[in-house]
């Protein structure tokens, strides 16, 4: 049974960081990508940030976290990281990890095989 599961959301003020987790109880070994995702009231679910499983280990960040965000895994735990500095009152959501299986790089929308049930982050300005 393929889990994910985040954890790390928290409320925090303007400017504060955040450090997101997600343990993939997962064989990841024909797995592709990783990925993180955002959704709030105002705006359909996006991509944040992606991190190539396969040689490499390309990633890939959306240009309104770039210089703010990191993307990291460890391999021997089997867990997705996301390091959110210099947050923003904009950046609140729910935030979601994702793995895929197959498809380019970096994945689209519909190559995201499974994903976590999400943890909320809040930043007040």
């Amino acid at each position: 049974q393929v889990q994910l599961v985040e954890s790390g959301g928290g409320s925090v003020l303007s400017g504060g960081s955040l450090r997101l987790s997600c343990v993939l109880y997962v064989d990841m070994r024909s797995s592709t990508a990783l990925g993180w995702f955002r959704q709030n009231l105002w705006k359909d679910r996006e991509g944040v940030a992606a991190i190539s499983t396969t040689d490499g280990g390309d990633t890939n960040v959306a240009d309104s976290v770039k210089g703010r965000f990191t993307i990291s895994r460890d391999k021997t735990k089997n867990t997705l990281y996301l390091q959110m500095d210099a947050l923003k009152p904009e950046d609140s959501g729910t935030y979601y990890c994702a793995i895929a299986f197959s498809g380019p790089w970096p994945p689209t929308m519909n190559d995201w095989s499974y994903w976590g049930q999400g943890t909320q982050v809040t930043v007040s300005a």
